[in-house]
């Protein structure tokens, strides 16, 4: 299978070169020239995944046809909130009934649709054929060779099991559902999660309060789920509580960094402004706390989160507010 990477960050290359190692004729695309440059000269990415060596039949192209060229299916790894018009760019040197393989994870500020919806309607008239590969997994890790497993969520069952054998190595095992949104979501709403457990630790706050909030964080993000049409028992697996707890006590999180130095007192416009990678947690709160809105569905934690990022509301007293909230059965939202 001849497979286009778009999207060069960690994620983006990491998976290109463990696909490249494989066998498969993958071509990368990448919009930095530094980036291109390295990648083909060197078979190194400093700026995205510093010191880890690529395959040297790796190639990188700052042109998207050339990337694209003969591409049976195409894995994109776009920032979430650039996706849509990154595509209806490229729809041109796309053929009728492309296979995209989505590795974004966010929900679309905008329009507040998820990443399958963002490709239907860039895509319109291609009839894109679609998959989304979410799951437990930090770059670093992967592109080290380290076991890792992961959920690839496509409605066609032969499609799914055709990528599943594509995407799998001896130390990267793909599981497949048919709930893409699912899986999908699954992805979205871990970040958030994430910044708020960040936030916790950045407080100095224990063990008992993580546990508590990747606990009641799955809660929120099976009851967004099923609202938005996708089945609860997903959120039960890899692309649901597996990411959920990596991306939570996992130090290599972007979106537990950000919460973490939130935490510790600093704004959040100090914290993005030092970095060149995307924490995708900072826009989905924004969108899942327009959607519940929308949807009417209760998420105590992101409406936290929420006014920590955007409403300057001190960390430890929208803790407070969390923890003085009406009592209530456990599992009364599901009654």
């Amino acid at each position: 299978m001849r497979i286009a990477v778009l999207g060069a960050g960690a994620w983006g290359t990491t998976l290109a070169d463990m696909l490249c190692r494989k066998g498969l004729p993958v071509r990368l695309w990448a919009r930095e020239e530094d980036v291109v440059r390295a990648v083909n000269e060197d078979h190194e990415n400093p700026s995205f995944l510093p010191g880890v060596k690529l395959c040297p039949e790796l190639t990188a192209h700052g042109d998207p046809a050339a990337a694209l060229q003969g591409a049976e299916a195409v894995l994109v790894v776009i920032p979430s909130q650039f996706l849509r018009r990154s595509l209806e760019s490229l729809r041109g040197h796309l053929p009728e009934r492309p296979v995209i393989v989505c590795a974004s994870k966010g929900i679309e500020m905008d329009t507040l649709e998820p990443m399958s919806v963002v490709v239907k309607e860039a895509l319109a008239g291609l009839s894109p054929r679609y998959a989304v590969l979410s799951g437990p997994s930090f770059a670093f890790e992967v592109a080290r060779g380290m076991p890792t497993s992961v959920t690839l969520g496509c409605a066609d069952r032969e499609l799914g099991r055709e990528l599943r054998e594509a995407f799998s190595t001896p130390s990267f095992r793909v599981y497949t559902s048919t709930d893409y949104r699912g899986v999908e979501l699954g992805g979205a709403v871990k970040n958030v999660m994430a910044i708020a457990a960040g936030i916790a630790d950045g407080l100095g706050f224990g063990h008992d309060a993580r546990a508590a909030l990747i606990t009641r964080g799955l809660a929120e993000m099976s009851r967004l789920g099923v609202a938005m049409g996708a089945r609860a028992k997903t959120f039960m697996g890899l692309s649901g509580m597996g990411d959920l707890v990596l991306t939570c006590t996992g130090d290599l999180s972007r979106n537990r960094q950000v919460g973490l130095k939130l935490g510790q007192g600093m704004k959040l416009s100090e914290i993005m402004a030092g970095t060149r990678t995307v924490a995708e947690g900072v826009k989905t709160t924004e969108a899942m706390h327009a959607l519940a809105k929308k949807l009417g569905v209760e998420l105590p934690i992101t409406e936290q989160v929420h006014r920590i990022l955007h409403e300057d509301r001190p960390p430890a007293q929208a803790v407070k507010e969390l923890m003085t909230r009406s009592l209530k059965d456990e599992h009364e939202e599901e009654e």
